[in-house]
C-alpha cells in the first residue's frame, strides 16, 4: 500500500464522491478503480485498485470520509512482556484480516445526529400510515434511538459537529451502521475486535501504532493529560501509519465482539483465522468490548491492544427510565465511547451483515421490542427512496 505525507492525504482524501472518477483512472464501484492511480494511497487487491474516498449521507450534506486498508496477517492480542499488559490481552493469536475500508474519523456528531433525527420522522410516517412496514420489508425496517429525556448526560462535555458522537450502546451503533448502509447500498458496520485492532496498529508490532514509547502520546492522541474537558474534535492529531485518526484515545470505539475475561482462550486451538470470523457474538447486552481508550483514559489504556468491557448497570447508572434504554447510556466511561466506520472489500453474505447489524443477545431483541410495543421506540423502513420521501413529507 502506498501513503502520502498525511497531510497530502488530507487534501486528496475526496478523490471519490460516491460515483466521480480519478483524472487517470475509471472508477467501476465506489472507492474502487481499474487503473492503477498515479498520486495518493492506494490498496491493489485482484487487479483491481481501493482508494480513499469521501461519501455524504443521502439526503444531506454531510460527508464522511473512508481510507483502504490492506489485507494482511498480524499477531492479534499483546505479548506477555509488554508494559501495562492486561491478563485479558491475550493469549496472542495469528489473524489474517481481509482488505477494507476504515472511517478516517470517528463518527461525529454531524453524521448521528441525522441518524437521531430518523425517531421523529419515523413517528410521523407512522401516524400517516405511510411506508408501512410488513413481512415483505422487515428486512429494511430499523430502530432509531429515542429522544434523550436528559441532554446533559450525554451532551455534558460537548455537542459541537465535529466532536465524536459518544453514550451510544452497542446496539445504537449497529443500527447506525444498518441505517446508512441501506440509505447508501453500500455495507457499512462495526468491526470485530480483531479487525480493530489490526487497523489500529497500521502493521506496527508495538504497544502504540507510533511505537513502544508513551511519551510521544501527545502526538498522537487525546488523553487524560492533554484534552481540556471531554472529548475534542475528530482528526486533529496525527493519523497512523494506515492514515486513520484518533485509533488511541478521544473516545473508546465499539466492536461487535462480546467481552470475554480469559481473552483469546477460545481462538487459541483454531488455525487459519480470519478477522471477520474472529468474533464471540453477544448473548447478554453486556459486557461487550470497546477498543482504543478515551480521553478520560491514561496511556497505558490507549494501547492498541486494550480492551474495555461494557457495564450496563454502570454505564445506566443515571437513566431515569425503567427499564433502562436500549439505545442510551449516561454515565462514565460512557461518555468516552463512539465508533467508527468499516466496510470490506468484497461484500458479505446477507445473513452475516444482520448479525452486524442487529441486536444478537435475547434480552437486548425482547427490551426493544417491548419498548416498540409501549410506543416508546421509533421504528420505520429505510431504502435509498427515504431521502425522496422526507422531502415530500416536508413539503
Amino acid at each position: 500500500m502506498r501513503f502520502l505525507s498525511p497531510l497530502l492525504a488530507t487534501s486528496i482524501a475526496g478523490w471519490l464522491i460516491l460515483t466521480s472518477s480519478l483524472s487517470d483512472a475509471v472508477a467501476v464501484e465506489v472507492g474502487i478503480v481499474a487503473d492503477q492511480p498515479t498520486e495518493g494511497p492506494f490498496v491493489e487487491v485482484d487487479g483491481r485498485y481501493m482508494v480513499p474516498y469521501t461519501a455524504r449521507i443521502p439526503g444531506t450534506d454531510i460527508a464522511f470520509d473512508m481510507i483502504p486498508v490492506p489485507g494482511g496477517r498480524f499477531l492479534f492480542g499483546s505479548p506477555e512482556d509488554e508494559e501495562g499488559r492486561n491478563d485479558d490481552e491475550g493469549p496472542q493469536v495469528e489473524i489474517h484480516v481481509d482488505p477494507m475500508w476504515v472511517g478516517k474519523m470517528e463518527v461525529t456528531w454531524r453524521e448521528y445526529r441525522e441518524y437521531m433525527r430518523m425517531y421523529s420522522i419515523f413517528k410521523e410516517f407512522e401516524s400517516l400510515g405511510e411506508r408501512v412496514i410488513d413481512d415483505s420489508n422487515r428486512a429494511d425496517a430499523l430502530t432509531a434511538p429515542t429522544e434523550l429525556y436528559d441532554p446533559s448526560f450525554t451532551f455534558e462535555y460537548g455537542e459541537d459537529p465535529d466532536q465524536p458522537a459518544v453514550t451510544m450502546t452497542q446496539y445504537a451503533a449497529q443500527q447506525f451502521t444498518k441505517w446508512l448502509s441501506k440509505l447508501t447500498g453500500l455495507q457499512y458496520r462495526l468491526p470485530t475486535e480483531a479487525e480493530w485492532e489490526y487497523a489500529a496498529r497500521g502493521n506496527a508490532k508495538t504497544a502504540y501504532s507510533w511505537g513502544d514509547d508513551p511519551d510521544e502520546i501527545d502526538d498522537f492522541a487525546w488523553y487524560f493529560d492533554n484534552a481540556a474537558d471531554g472529548p475534542e474534535e475528530v482528526g486533529t492529531k496525527k493519523p497512523n501509519p494506515f492514515g486513520l485518526h484518533d485509533m488511541h484515545g478521544n473516545v473508546a470505539e465499539w466492536t461487535v465482539n462480546a467481552y470475554t475475561e480469559d481473552g483469546y482462550g477460545w481462538l487459541a486451538e483454531k488455525s487459519d483465522l480470519r478477522g471477520i470470523d474472529a468474533v464471540k457474538w453477544p448473548t447478554k447486552p453486556w459486557p461487550c468490548v470497546a477498543r482504543g481508550g478515551s480521553w478520560e483514559m491514561d496511556p497505558p489504556d490507549l494501547r492498541s491492544s486494550v480492551r474495555l468491557a461494557s457495564e450496563d448497570e454502570e454505564w445506566k447508572e443515571e437513566d431515569p427510565n425503567f427499564p433502562k434504554s436500549p439505545w442510551w447510556f449516561t454515565s462514565d466511561p460512557a461518555r468516552g465511547v463512539g465508533f467508527r466506520l468499516f466496510r470490506s472489500f468484497k461484500a458479505l453474505p446477507d445473513d452475516l451483515m444482520v448479525k452486524f447489524w442487529e441486536a444478537n443477545a435475547e434480552e437486548t431483541v425482547m427490551d426493544v421490542d417491548s419498548r416498540l410495543q409501549e410506543g416508546r421506540g421509533g421504528l420505520g423502513l429505510v431504502d435509498q427512496s427515504l431521502p425522496e420521501a422526507i422531502k415530500q413529507l416536508k413539503d
